[in-house]
């Protein structure tokens, strides 16, 4: 009896301390302490920090000139040019020899790999493989991210959507993906804080029974994610939700699940990767095109022939050179194809383009901190609506597209999304064609594994193959899992072309300060702790010591930090005074925008830019957020860059109607592609008629009501009319 009495004691006590023990565990897990990426003190501390406040500028070490890239590049096949010619011509002169021509031979000195592309995937590789210790060259025939990797949808995610997808089809290659993409979106935020952070994204519920199908999705999305999770989803209740996104239409929703994902700025991202493998010792040269490849006896790849594109922009004739190197890596994104055809013609093609169209909208079409995610549209597809840079981009399309260098979104594509847009707002918000500020098309290069059967799909992760010739080609894939791709392809070179790792003597101070990164540079892959330019000086807070030390506007400074991260100090001291009392640095690109002048002479000097179009497009993102503020802002682009780079009067003409055309694919209105620069001086941008211009009400005096929105003429009361009902 004794026994039987206890044993209904103890029973219910075990019960009641396992579900409290349950409880607290959950509870815990919820509301842990979190390790947010960008909350973090900065690795180095503001110049201004310390006694007395004192400005000690950091000493941020400079990347080498275009010019001595090339000259490296040419070095390779032994060829020596420029001043380290005359240099050794001058010796041989003051000796007694001859020292009349500009180019020698020498020694070949080969590098280990030749990067052929230099979008998210050919920069990473270069950084990776120059940390591990390699002699490494990165060529790209247009701009860094000039291609897919500027047209993202700005999103660092494992993919909701491909967990959704490996679930009901039992596709592991998809599970596989979104595991491999959630580990990566957290090395991407650590190694660049200031260009990447977090984003709450709210998917909308409309039937109370699909709550636990969409809260039992996010948890599983939380869960792969293990302990490089951040934030845990969670439901909002109908007025919650409205709260947080008050465009929402009131009708047909129930609640809504929030989840967490990763924003970031796609181009600015791949410069920084370009320009850190460059610091890191890596030859990194934009706008140099690929025309031939070359072979040893034997039939093995062992270099490239080049030219330099910026000598035809400036009327000269160009002259094709050699590169020597060990390996040779096809990094090209949606073109491939096209440099696999180089080595063989004979090839079958694995790139199958997809068009991927985002239009940006006015900021007050999204709430500044939270996006949304449709995951049905009408047509089954599935449509982002995010903030970003102040304004709100809707996307994506998926449809099948011709591979282009600018590809222009079509009409047919940006109504779709718009229509869609239309569906989840409030009735009385007209989301109207005119208010779309820019819109673009990406193209996705889907692949399909040339050693698989026809009659398998498309794969959306990436494939690392190698020819029988020797090109190794790395190719789909996605901007998340940008630095995995580039692990794995320097892995299959080093064991296809016999190279030797080895650690990375005398590293630069990438923060211009004695603070070493803390990443050791052994000679295996360490990217996923190599912070990128920028980050190790970066903080949430360091836009107010900008402010209080070079007097600049609050916004900028904000914009500033997030872009430039540490290197926003040399931005603003690359900046004009305005010879005001306040703001007291740095004169607008853009009234609109916080893009200011001292970013263009620093794009120049320390990034590469080459273009007009690598300014307004990749470095600072007006193209993309607003098609005609960046052809109203081109004149002092290019008059600022002319300044830099010496331009004649018609390299500047080549640029403004090279740019203009650029425009015309990110959207600016047909009528506007004839301007001329005169012209949009003056102020002919907002004077033509189109989408935009019959918005608003621009030209009536100030008064209570506007005469361009009274429906009848002035003094004519239709009660009182002839015709009026009420008078018959």
């Amino acid at each position: 009896m004794a026994a039987r009495r206890s044993s209904r004691i103890l029973k219910p006590l075990l019960y009641t301390t396992g579900a409290g023990v349950a409880g607290v565990a959950a509870l815990y897990t919820a509301y842990r302490p979190r390790d947010i990426p960008g909350l973090e003190a900065a690795a180095v501390p503001p110049p201004t920090y310390g006694e007395g406040g004192i400005f000690r500028p950091p000493s941020f070490p400079d990347i080498k000139p275009r010019d001595e890239q090339i000259a490296d590049l040419k070095r390779s096949a032994g060829t020596i040019v420029g001043s380290i010619h005359n240099a050794r011509s001058g010796i041989k002169s003051w000796l007694g020899g001859s020292s009349s021509n500009s180019v020698a031979q020498a020694e070949a000195e080969p590098y280990d790999l030749l990067i052929i592309g230099g979008g998210a995937t050919g920069a990473g590789i270069a950084l990776d493989a120059v940390t591990r210790g390699l002699k490494v060259a990165l060529v790209e025939r247009d701009d860094f991210s000039s291609g897919t990797s500027s047209k993202s949808t700005k999103l660092v995610h494992g993919g909701v959507r491909y967990l959704e997808k490996a679930v009901w089809n039992l596709d592991y290659n998809q599970y596989a993906l979104v595991v491999e993409a959630l580990r990566e979106r957290r090395f991407f935020l650590d190694t660049a804080p200031h260009l990447s952070s977090w984003l709450p994204i709210m998917i909308p519920i409309d039937k109370w029974w699909k709550v636990p199908y969409f809260w039992a999705g996010t948890k599983a999305y939380d869960f792969l994610a293990g302990s490089e999770n951040i934030e845990s989803s969670y439901f909002m209740t109908k007025s919650k939700a409205l709260d947080a996104f008050p465009m929402l239409k009131r009708e047909g929703i129930f609640g809504a699940l929030v989840y967490y994902d990763g924003a970031h700025n796609d181009s600015r991202m791949n410069v920084s990767l370009a320009t850190t493998a460059a610091l890191y010792g890596a030859t990194v040269v934009n706008h140099l095109e690929v025309t031939a490849l070359e072979r040893d006896a034997s039939g093995r790849l062992n270099g490239a022939r080049a030219k330099n594109c910026i000598d035809e922009l400036n009327g000269k004739k160009t002259e094709e050179f050699t590169i020597k190197a060990r390996g040779i890596i096809n990094a090209t994104g949606p073109f491939t194809d096209s440099i696999r055809k180089l080595d063989d013609p004979s090839v079958e093609e694995i790139v199958a383009p997809s068009s991927g169209v985002h239009v940006i909208l006015p900021g007050y079409y999204s709430p500044a901190d939270m996006g949304l995610i449709d995951p049905s549209t009408s047509d089954g597809r599935v449509i982002f609506f995010l903030p970003w840079q102040g304004n709100t981009i809707a996307g994506t399309t998926d449809t099948p597209t011709s591979i282009s260098r600018n590809p222009v979104a079509g009409e047919d594509e940006i109504e779709w999304i718009l229509k869609e847009v239309r569906r989840y707002l409030k009735p009385d918000i007209n989301v109207r064609r005119g208010d779309v500020l820019a819109a673009w098309s990406g193209i996705r290069p889907l692949v399909r594994d040339p050693k698989a059967s026809k009659t398998e799909g498309l794969v959306r992760n990436h494939l690392v193959t190698t020819s029988a010739s020797g090109l190794l080609t790395c190719s789909g894939g996605k901007w998340t899992t940008y630095r995995q791709m580039a692990e794995e392809t320097v892995d299959e070179a080093i064991k296809e072309f016999g190279l030797k790792e080895k650690p990375l003597i005398n590293a630069p101070r990438v923060s211009g300060t004695e603070v070493e990164d803390e990443a050791p540079l052994d000679g295996t892959c360490q990217t996923h702790r190599v912070r990128l330019i920028g980050a190790h000086g970066y903080s949430k807070t360091l836009f107010i010591n900008l402010i209080q030390h070079y007097g600049v506007e609050t916004e900028i400074a904000k914009y500033l930090t997030a872009a430039y991260g540490d290197r926003a100090w040399t931005v603003v001291a690359l900046s004009s005074p305005t010879e005001q009392r306040f703001p007291v640095r740095g004169k607008r690109i853009s009234s609109l925008y916080p893009f200011i002048d001292g970013e263009v002479r620093y794009c120049v000097r320390h990034e590469y830019a080459q273009t007009a179009t690598d300014v307004i497009a990749r470095r600072m993102r007006l193209a993309f957020l607003n098609a005609q503020a960046a052809l109203e802002a081109l004149p002092l682009v290019i008059d600022l860059m002319s300044e830099e780079l010496h331009w004649d009067s018609k390299r500047k003409e080549r640029e403004w109607k090279d740019s203009v055309t650029f425009l015309g694919s990110m959207g600016l209105p047909k009528g506007k592609l004839t301007l001329t620069r005169k012209e949009v001086e003056s102020g002919r941008v907002g004077k033509y008629a189109d989408e935009e211009y019959l918005l608003y009400a621009r030209h009536d005096k100030p008064d209570e009501t506007l005469e361009s929105d009274a429906k009848y003429a002035p003094g004519q009361n239709p009660m009182l009319g002839d015709k009026s009902k009420a008078n018959k």
